[in-house]
């Protein structure tokens, strides 16, 4: 199943190509939290929905470096799961499996411009008590993952959890944040460049990983959204 989601990005592009010259290409769609809004338009009362963007999140990654994954990671489209470095079997499946993401959007030397700039993996540890930088890196080379395009991250576990519930919208049951409060979720999260949330996928499932890949590379060829202005 490696070699068939590695082989399945250039194959996407192929497909996306003439899908895209018969106009009924179906993009990923967008998810968690939405509102609707108003606003008057050529003196008519317009109503939008308006899908929750991911706020910025700052943490340490596994080179030490205190990183913000929105600001820091511009224009790229992330896929985030969480982990812990001591999981003894679900995790480093879950890895193995990203790692086939991060391999099937690897430099192609027969192309100018690799996927690898337009893809940042993230990988956010639960037990950011144990996990150090230091055992994240451990944990990272262990795998063999290319340190510029995946980081794995650490840091206050209040702010961890509340994001994974609150902005990525993970039901993982409610909790503070607390020394009796643990997360544990098996999902891959793809965002957008505009920080939208556009699909989540087994990340234990291989036929979920090929359809995780292939809606990564529809949305690297998306064009961001027009703002639409208030009257």
């Amino acid at each position: 199943m490696a070699i068939a989601v590695t082989l399945l990005v250039p194959l996407s592009f192929y497909l996306v190509a003439k899908i895209l010259k018969k106009d009924h290409i179906q993009m990923p769609r967008y998810y968690v939290t939405e509102r609707i809004d108003t606003r008057v338009e050529d003196g008519k009362t317009v109503r939008d929905t308006v899908f929750h963007q991911l706020s910025d999140l700052k943490l340490i990654n596994q080179m030490g470096q205190e990183v913000a994954i929105s600001s820091e990671l511009k224009d790229r489209i992330l896929v985030i799961n969480f982990f812990f470095t001591s999981c003894p079997s679900v995790c480093p499946k879950l890895t193995s499996n990203m790692k086939m993401i991060q391999r099937a959007f690897r430099k192609d030397p027969k192309r100018e411009e690799g996927m690898e700039n337009k893809v940042h993996l993230i990988s956010i540890t639960v037990n950011p008590e144990r996990d150090s930088p230091r055992l994240l890196r451990a944990y990272a080379d262990r795998f063999g993952v290319n340190h510029d395009h995946w980081w794995f991250l650490t840091g206050d576990k209040k702010k961890i959890y509340d994001f994974a519930r609150h902005e990525l919208g993970l039901s993982v049951g409610d909790g503070n944040g607390g020394a009796d409060d643990f997360i544990h979720s098996e999902k891959i999260i793809i965002v957008d460049r505009e920080r939208f949330i556009r699909g989540y996928y087994d990340g234990l499932d291989t036929a979920s990983i090929a359809k995780c890949a292939y809606d990564i590379s529809l949305l690297t060829m998306e064009k961001k959204r027009k703002k639409k202005s208030s009257q």
